[in-house]
């Protein structure tokens, strides 16, 4: 040890006797090696950037009106608003009974006279013609580069100029769609980009919305790269030991080698695989993944395949592909089956609109969606009647949401005037490719439909027509069936239409299921729209009856849940025959949350501008309804729920019925410490077989009690609701206390009235006023009111039955944000919110 201590010191030593020029040499050498490491590290970060996607969501100018030479460069828009995108510009309002009013029969409905409907579209100005501009660069755009401008979806009819040349248009507003730009722009300068849109009136069943309400993109890449959307990974053969992944890569450009890195969870490369060979434009690799991490549901397991293309040994371009490895199958007599498990879609259909925000995409609403329909137990989102958003089967693929994937409200036969029916023999080829090209891999998605409720259904054209569509998502996806939401069944039995179908789907008509189980040929059904019950949250009539159409002086519907329309059913027709019929594979309900528009059963009155089919309201606040879905759907958190409210002043003495929705089979009710005695669901009723309910019960103030039982006749579970005293003060909840400082995120703060002793009070509908401070800002407010004409981005509106939700929005500086909400005789509410 002395020795080699010895050695140390010597080294030192010389070291020490170095003179000055030496020392400065030396330095000198290292200072260059160390430059030179950082100059090819450099290098190869450079190297690695073979393409780049910029989001233009600001800079945006936006006019709504005419406006002659608009595409131009050198067009003065000074005066126009200052906008980002996403963003749609008919949501600020106003409302308006005589916006796209339209005197119609609704044939779906069963109507047969026409008559005014106000409403229809959400009252909202959506028709007319918009315009964007914006001013952009490419940085570090090279020769030879390849630039593409990407649409997610422009309402509608977009047509679309840069630096005053048309490059391209599209005409369905629910499409994604891109354009090559790379002969349009100028190198080293900013670009001048322009986008004309126009919506006409009597275009649309529901709200709309316009505008640019999904993200714009540009991207950069070289000439030799991967095409647009141009990677289809599937997953053909599963094991517990092995999985075959099997990418299929199209390419532009001449002697090109791809090689494919397969990455789990944890961002471990698991699999590796190097091709030359091409198939004309296309490469196909078969990479073995061992052990693979199933996607579902439940264990919602994504994988990435990271795509590198080279030339030589040059990379040309790379990208990243997010997928799961699951399999499905739609098997006569088990139906539908998840990686070799027979289950039932727990479905509901969304319409695209996120109440107070309109149709401009945001993910934090799209998140909070998702999660309250994962409380509920629901598994499967069925967009309806467009093509989703991609954020949304992002989130579907991370939170576990199974996804069927529509297309078209119409075909070549209109339901409203100015529809897609313009456009279906020369467009909905293109649009059917793009969606399943921009979207097959989402493992989320498990089968497409091509139409909802066509009136097509009748007659041997409409029966080609569902053929050639059917045989056009075959073409680019044969892993997946296709559907249509038919609500015409004897005309489908009748003309083939329902037999040529993968999947059948029924909309509503439970009563024709046995019929066409044994008419088509598949071996089982797929409640493809079920439902359409209609409530308003916390809104209850007298007497307590199952009522058709049933309309009241103050638009509303009640929420005990009974009245549907007179095309459609109640939840527990639906219940049964997914219980008892092993060839029914699963529902989508009508719908998961209010939307815009369709103010059925009050299209004909005045005001009433949004639906009253959601288990959630237009705010996002769970109706009653959505207790009875969470009792059979969620399956492993317990449920109980009693309804309605306990405030009544003025019906002491009368009957006021009380239900229960759980998933326990018993239940005991007390009013005042007073058993009403212990109901069972039974088949006496097909209500009472999901319900549990006392229909003699006196209204008397006080408390309501209910206490479950397990199967064993033990208690397991209580809830006590009571009549709430004077209203006191302001309670403020938030989805999330800590967002993000992008300048997109946003909490959802949920108001509500309590008294003194903190019960809550659900009969209160006072002015509230809103005022954010901080690092965010008022984004808007909804309190769920189908009737409301308040406009939904000003700082004050009226609780609904004693709550509401405001949404607070970051912006891009990190710190303290803080809502306050008053209202006249109540204290003041606060909140303090996070950005990050």
């Amino acid at each position: 040890m002395q020795e080699k201590f010895g050695l140390k010191m010597k080294g030192i030593t010389l070291m020490n006797n170095l003179d000055t020029l030496e020392r400065s040499a030396l330095r000198l050498q290292m200072r260059k090696l160390i430059l030179l490491s950082i100059s090819i590290l450099l290098a190869s970060i450079s190297f690695a950037q073979t393409r780049s996607t910029i989001e233009l969501s600001k800079g945006w100018k936006f006019y709504k009106g005419k406006a002659d030479g608009a595409h131009q460069v050198q067009f003065n828009d000074k005066g126009w608003q200052n906008v980002t995108v996403p963003h749609d510009w008919a949501i600020y309002g106003p409302f308006d009974k005589e916006i796209d009013k339209q005197v119609v029969a609704i044939v779906q409905n069963g109507e047969k006279v026409a008559s005014e409907k106000t409403g229809r579209t959400g009252a909202l100005p959506y028709i007319g013609e918009g315009w964007y501009r914006n001013h952009f660069e490419v940085p570090d755009y090279k020769a030879g580069q390849k630039v593409l401008i990407l649409f997610e979806g422009a309402m509608s009819e977009p047509r679309v100029y840069v630096n005053g040349q048309k490059v391209g248009e599209w005409n369905y507003g629910y499409n994604y769609f891109y354009f090559d730009i790379t002969n349009a722009i100028q190198s080293g300068k900013k670009n001048t980009l322009a986008v004309q849109l126009s919506n006409q009136g009597q275009s649309s069943r529901w709200y709309p919305g316009a505008g640019l309400y999904r993200k714009v993109s540009l991207i950069v890449k070289n000439a030799e790269s991967i095409d647009q959307w141009g990677t289809y990974i599937t997953t053909p053969y599963i094991s517990a030991d092995l999985a075959k992944v099997n990418v299929k890569t199209k390419v532009t450009g001449d002697n090109l080698r791809l090689q494919t890195l397969i990455v789990n969870a944890e961002g471990d490369t698991v699999a590796r695989n190097e091709s030359q060979t091409r198939f004309g434009k296309e490469f196909e690799q078969n990479i073995p993944v061992s052990n693979p991490q199933l996607w579902s549901p439940e264990t919602p397991y994504l994988y990435k395949a990271i795509t590198r293309l080279y030339q030589g040994s040059v990379l040309k371009d790379e990208t990243t592909t997010r997928f799961g490895i699951r399999e499905i199958s739609y098997k006569p007599g088990t139906g539908f089956s998840l990686n070799g498990k027979v289950r039932k879609f727990k479905g509901v259909c969304l319409h695209h609109d996120l109440g107070p925000l309109g149709s401009a995409i945001n993910v934090a609403a799209l998140r909070r969606q998702l999660r309250i329909l994962k409380d509920m137990g629901c598994d499967a989102i069925r967009s309806s009647h467009n093509m989703p958003s991609l954020e949304q089967l992002e989130l579907a693929d991370e939170m576990g949401f199974m996804f069927l994937a529509e297309t078209f409200d119409e075909w070549a036969r209109p339901k409203v005037k100015n529809g897609y029916n313009r456009f279906f023999n020369t467009d909905a080829e293109k649009d059917v490719v793009n969606l399943i090209h921009a979207t097959r891999n989402h493992p989320s998605i498990v089968m497409w439909s091509s139409g909802n409720e066509v009136p097509d259904q009748h007659g041997s054209e409409g029966v080609k027509r569902a053929k050639w569509l059917q045989d056009i998502f075959h073409r680019e996806d044969p892993t997946r069936p296709v559907t249509v939401g038919m609500d015409q069944v004897k005309a489908t039995m009748a003309s083939g239409f329902g037999a040529i179908l993968d999947v059948p789907g029924l909309n509503y008509r439970t009563h024709l299921y046995e019929e066409a189980f044994k008419q088509f040929p598949q071996g089982f059904i797929l409640g493809s729209e079920t439902a359409s019950t209609v409530s308003s949250r916390g809104v209850y009539k007298f007497p307590v009856v199952k009522a058709i159409s049933k309309t009241y002086d103050d638009h509303q519907c009640s929420s005990y849940d009974l009245e549907y329309c007179s095309w459609s059913n109640l939840p527990e027709d639906d219940f049964i025959l997914q219980d008892t019929k092993p060839w029914v594979i699963g529902e989508f309900v009508w719908t998961g949350f209010d939307y815009l528009g369709e103010p059925t059963p009050y299209d004909e009155f005045w005001p009433s501008r949004s639906s009253y089919f959601g288990i959630n309201d237009l705010a996002g606040l769970p109706k009653d309804r959505y207790y009875l879905y969470r009792s059979r759907w969620n399956t492993s958190d317990n449920t109980l729920h009693i309804l309605p409210h306990w405030n009544w002043a003025g019906r002491e003495g009368q009957t006021t019925p009380v239900f229960v929705y759980t998933n326990f089979d018993s239940a005991e009710l007390f009013i005042n410490g007073k058993s009403m005695g212990v109901q069972k669901k039974n088949d006496s009723s097909p209500q009472s077989r999901y319900r549990l309910m006392w229909m003699d019960v006196k209204y008397e103030p006080g408390t309501v009690k209910v206490v479950a039982f397990d199967k064993n006749g033990k208690p397991a579970a209580e809830k006590t609701i009571v009549t709430a005293e004077k209203p006191s003060r302001l309670v403020l909840e938030a989805d999330r206390t800590t967002i993000d400082a992008d300048g997109k995120d946003i909490s959802f703060v949920t108001v509500s009235v309590v008294d003194e002793k903190g019960n809550p009070c659900p009969t209160v509908n006072e002015q509230l006023k809103f005022k954010v401070n901080g690092n965010g800002k008022f984004r808007a407010a909804c309190n769920g009111d189908a009737t409301s004409l308040e406009p939904f981005h000003l700082p004050t509106m009226k609780l609904f039955n004693g709550k509401l939700v405001v949404l607070v929005q970051s912006n891009t500086n990190p710190g303290d944000i803080r809502l306050t909400v008053e209202g006249k005789g109540l204290r003041s509410g606060e909140i303090k919110l996070t950005s990050k």
